[in-house]
C-alpha cells in the first residue's frame, strides 16, 4: 500500500504511476504530482556519500559506436546506433546482448525517445530513414519528411505524445505523432551545424532545446509555439543535452563550456562555477535518486555532478578514454549506466539510494531521453 504521506490525487507514490500509467499528458499539475514521488527518493538521499564505480564487458565495441540510450518498459537499456552496425542492450539483470538492425549508416542516429506506446525512436542524425524498436523487440524503419547531414541530435516526448527531434543542422523541426505520422514545423533559431543537442521537457510542458553552438535558447510549448530566450553564456560547442532536477531546474551538460548554466522552472537563466572544465568533456547527464545531476564523461578523466543544493563536485572513474561514453540512464536499483561510444568496456555508477526510483520515474519523458 502506498505511503499516504506521499500520496497525491492521481498518483501513487508507492509505484510512481501517473494517471493511466503513463506521462504522455504532462502539464504543470501532473509534474507537481510527479514531483512528490520524485522528492521521496531525493529527500531520502543515499546510503553512502559516494557512488561505487565499476566496469563490465560489452559484446560489441567500435569507435563512436553508440550515441545515447533509452530504457524500455521491461527494464532493458538500448544503446542508440551511431556508427554501430548492430544494436546492443543491457537488461535489468546486467546481461549484455546484441540484435540486428534494419538500417545502418555512418553517423546514423543520435539519441532516442521512448514513445507512449513503448516504441523507442532513434533520432536521425545523418540517417535517411527513421528507425525504431518496439516493446516486443521488433526493429523497423519508416519514411522521414526531411533529411540532411547531421540533421538532428537528441529528442524529447511532448505532452501530446509527439516525438520531437532536436535540430542540429536541420532548418526545420520534425516530429512523429502517436499515430506514426511524420511532419515538419518552423523553427525560430537554426544554424548550419551544431545548433542544439538534446531536449528537456520542463514542468510547464515546454520542451527546451539545449544550446550547443546556438547563441539563444529555444523551446517548443505544449501548444506547439516555438520561441527563443536569452542565454547568460554561449560559445561554440558549449553544452550537449540537459537534465531536469527535482526542483524543476534544467541543467545544461557542459561539453566545452567553462561554466555551468541552468534554466529555472520560472524561466530564469543563470550560470554557476564548475570544478573541472575542458574540451569535449561530458555528453549527456542523469538525475540520480538522491537529486544529484551527474554529467556523463566523454573525454573527461573524472566524473562531475551537481547536488540539489547546487554544490559541484568531482569523483574518480574506473575507466577513461577519448570519446568514451555518450549519454546515460538511471535504473530502478539506482545504477547510472554510461552508454559506450568509443569505450571498450561498460561502466556504471551504483548510487546506493535509500529509496530507488520507480520504473515509471526511470521511464518518464522528463528523464528518459537524449
Amino acid at each position: 500500500m502506498a505511503d499516504k504521506t506521499y500520496f497525491v490525487s492521481g498518483i501513487d507514490a508507492g509505484t510512481g504511476k501517473l494517471p493511466n500509467n503513463n506521462d504522455s499528458s504532462i502539464n504543470a499539475t501532473t509534474f507537481a504530482q510527479f514531483q512528490v514521488t520524485l522528492r521521496k527518493s531525493v529527500n531520502a538521499g543515499s546510503c553512502f556519500s559516494r557512488g561505487i564505480v565499476s566496469t563490465y564487458s560489452l559484446v560489441y565495441t567500435t569507435a563512436t559506436a553508440y550515441s545515447g540510450g533509452i530504457i524500455n518498459q521491461n527494464g532493458d537499456i538500448h544503446f542508440i546506433p551511431y556508427l554501430a552496425t548492430v544494436g546492443q542492450k543491457i537488461n535489468a539483470s546486467g546481461a549484455v546482448s546484441t540484435y540486428s538492425l534494419v538500417y545502418t549508416t555512418s553517423n546514423a542516429y543520435q539519441g532516442g525517445v521512448l514513445a507512449a506506446n513503448g516504441d523507442i525512436h532513434f533520432i536521425p542524425a545523418s540517417a535517411t530513414v527513421g528507425q525504431k524498436i518496439n516493446s516486443a523487440g521488433v526493429v523497423s524503419t519508416y519514411s522521414l519528411v526531411y533529411t540532411t547531414s547531421t540533421a538532428y541530435s537528441g529528442g524529447a516526448l511532448a505532452p501530446n505524445g509527439d516525438v520531437i527531434f532536436i535540430n542540429s543542422a536541420a532548418s526545420v523541426g520534425q516530429k512523429v505523432n502517436s499515430a506514426g505520422t511524420v511532419s515538419t514545423y518552423s523553427l525560430v533559431s537554426t544554424a548550419a551545424s551544431n545548433a542544439y543537442s538534446g531536449g528537456v521537457l520542463d514542468p510547464s510542458g515546454s520542451i527546451h532545446f539545449i544550446p550547443r553552438s546556438a547563441t539563444v535558447g529555444q523551446k517548443l510549448s505544449s501548444a506547439g509555439v516555438v520561441s527563443t530566450y536569452s542565454l547568460v553564456y554561449n560559445i561554440a560547442s558549449a553544452y550537449i543535452a540537459g537534465v531536469l532536477n527535482s526542483i524543476g531546474d534544467i541543467h545544461f551538460v557542459p561539453l566545452s563550456a567553462a561554466v555551468g548554466q541552468k534554466v529555472s522552472s520560472a524561466g530564469v537563466v543563470s550560470t554557476y562555477s564548475l570544478v573541472y572544465t575542458g574540451s569535449s568533456l561530458y555528453v549527456g547527464g542523469v538525475l540520480a535518486p538522491n537529486g544529484d545531476v551527474h554529467f556523463i564523461p566523454s573525454s573527461a578523466t573524472v566524473g562531475q555532478k551537481v547536488s540539489i543544493s547546487g554544490v559541484v563536485s568531482t569523483y574518480s572513474l574506473s575507466y577513461t578514454t577519448a570519446s568514451a561514453y555518450n549519454g546515460g540512464i538511471v535504473t530502478t536499483n539506482g545504477d547510472i549506466q554510461l552508454i559506450p561510444s568509443s569505450a571498450s568496456v561498460g561502466q556504471k555508477i551504483a548510487t546506493l539510494p535509500a529509496i530507488p526510483f520507480s520504473s515509471t520515474i526511470c521511464q518518464s519523458s522528463f528523464f528518459n531521453k537524449f
